[in-house]
């Protein structure tokens, strides 16, 4: 019989993929007014676990009990029918749309005539956003928003279906310090209410910062469920991972030479952007770029490679500079580029991980009457991943099926076969996991050791302290600060990162 002091039980939850259990007779409860937090490795199961619980996907065996009573969730809508909301990594919004009709998609307010009330819907929204205390307008568009303020939408969302459980992955993937501060102050509103938050992060702070107790799942298995009271970070990434984490950075011994890129008075065309950046960069280095959101530093690493466009200034590999600032040119001149937005800049979601390892190096192997040697290429794609431990079922699975470690690993394998010497890596290890962010700290340490340059763009201190040789800083499209590693500690990034805020 089910345990009504829970406002959610899931019971022998199993779920099953071509060549994965992903869940396997998971049993997970939430009781009401506290905030749970779901932690493991990428692949460990939480995503698909949610996804089961908001209707997304259909359990192969188990049950769902809400208020103590089994429930169906076929879709989405029945989930949040039912009072279940949930907020995704992936943000799924309507970009030409207001953020009124993100809002209320599907469920717009109609007057006596059946037809949309827009005047209540923009009021509805402005009253939902002050009592949130969100500063952003009800009509404008969702594409004319910073990503935090369409996380901010996607969080009104939630809230307006006045749920009893709210299932947040990720919120804070794209937020400010002071953005994230302000979402804790509305779970510990909603928390109050008697409203049950299911958290999903990866960053330990906030876990002990905000929640009441953890469940750690490992390979589609809960392991437990204990207070945060109870916790520390070395135990639970111990649990997350089956080990013991002692150092969460490998050490990274490359040797330091010739200078192989330059980077001379380079201004972005968009007079926002950034201006008058200068710097160098050594083979055999990782370079660190640091900075708060709306510094321009994913603008400038862009730009570098060609995806922006530039006003003034030169770009220089071994000391040539390129003749136009293109994907192409820095391409063909042995830079690459891993994008900060894995999902929609990076991976090809509908490809499998062979197309999607081998897609920019398809010149390579065409042969003189324009065909592609898939064997060969197949071959050195299966090589690159496993070289990488890419871990896939096989290289037919579609890499939107793999979790966001491997998928990144896949992104890597990708450049790593255009033979770059300078690879560009703009937030590396977002949304992915403890042990799968030490798995590619030690591919860009091996890389370096290789004599390969890397440009690392990160908004995580610990990481940029712990793997760059020095670190820039940007503040506001200007660069402040260049800091060698035993000069670089928060204290002295956060001074350059703020310099002109």
């Amino acid at each position: 019989m089910a345990d009504t002091s829970y406002v959610i039980e899931m019971m022998g939850v199993t779920k099953q993929f071509p060549g994965v259990l992903a869940l396997d007779n998971v049993d997970f409860k939430v009781l009401p007014g506290t905030v749970h937090a779901l932690m493991g490795e990428n692949g460990a199961g939480k995503s698909t676990l949610m996804k089961c619980l908001f209707g997304i996907y259909k359990m192969d065996e188990g049950k769902i009990i809400l208020n103590g009573k089994e429930c169906t969730f076929n879709s989405a809508a029945d989930a949040m029918a039912a009072g279940v909301s949930m907020i995704h990594q992936e943000l799924s919004n309507v970009p030409q749309r207001s953020v009124a009709q993100n809002i209320w998609l599907g469920r717009e307010p109609v007057n006596k005539l059946r037809l949309i009330d827009h005047k209540k819907m923009f009021r509805d929204t402005k009253t939902l956003l002050e009592g949130l205390n969100f500063n952003f307008d009800s009509a404008a568009k969702m594409s004319s928003l910073s990503i935090s303020h369409q996380q901010g939408c996607e969080i009104a969302k939630a809230v307006s279906y006045n749920a009893q459980v709210v299932v947040m992955d990720e919120p804070t993937s794209s937020l400010t310090e002071n953005e994230v501060a302000h979402l804790f102050e509305i779970i510990r509103d909603l928390r109050s209410k008697g409203v049950a938050i299911i958290y999903i992060s990866h960053k330990m702070e906030e876990i002990f910062q905000i929640a009441d107790s953890v469940t750690v799942m490992r390979d589609g298995r809960v392991i437990g469920t204990y207070p945060v009271k109870e916790l520390n970070g070395d135990r639970l990434i111990s649990l997350m991972v089956g080990r013991d984490t002692t150092h969460r950075f490998p050490p990274v011994e490359s040797e330091i030479g010739e200078i192989c890129l330059e980077v001379k008075n380079l201004s972005a065309a968009n007079p926002r952007s950034f201006k008058n950046i200068s710097f160098e960069l050594y083979k055999g280095e990782i370079l660190g770029i640091g900075g708060l959101v709306g510094a321009q530093r994913t603008e400038l690493v862009e730009a570098i490679f060609g995806v922006r466009a530039v006003e003034s200034g030169e770009v220089l590999v071994h000391g040539k500079p390129l003749k136009k600032i293109t994907p192409q040119c820095a391409i063909q001149s042995g830079l690459a580029l891993v994008t900060e937005d894995r999902r929609n800049s990076g991976i090809f979601p509908l490809m499998d991980v062979t197309a999607n390892t081998s897609i920019a190096s398809l010149e390579n192997y065409t042969t003189r009457i324009g065909l592609l040697d898939h064997r060969t290429l197949n071959k050195v794609a299966l090589k690159q991943n496993q070289q990488l431990k890419t871990k896939t079922p096989s290289m037919g699975t579609l890499v939107q099926n793999l979790s966001g470690g491997n998928q990144q690993k896949v992104i890597l394998s990708r450049w790593l076969m255009t033979l770059p010497d300078i690879l560009i890596m703009d937030e590396p290890t977002r949304g992915i996991d403890v042990g799968a962010k030490y798995e590619i700290y030690t591919i860009m340490a091996e890389l370096a050791k290789q004599g390969k340059a890397i440009i690392m763009v990160s908004s995580e201190m610990p990481e940029l302290i712990g793997m760059s040789h020095r670190v820039l800083v940007l503040c506001a499209g200007r660069l402040t600060g260049a800091l060698k590693r035993e000069e670089a500690t928060q204290e002295a990034i956060m001074r350059f990162a703020t310099q002109f805020a």
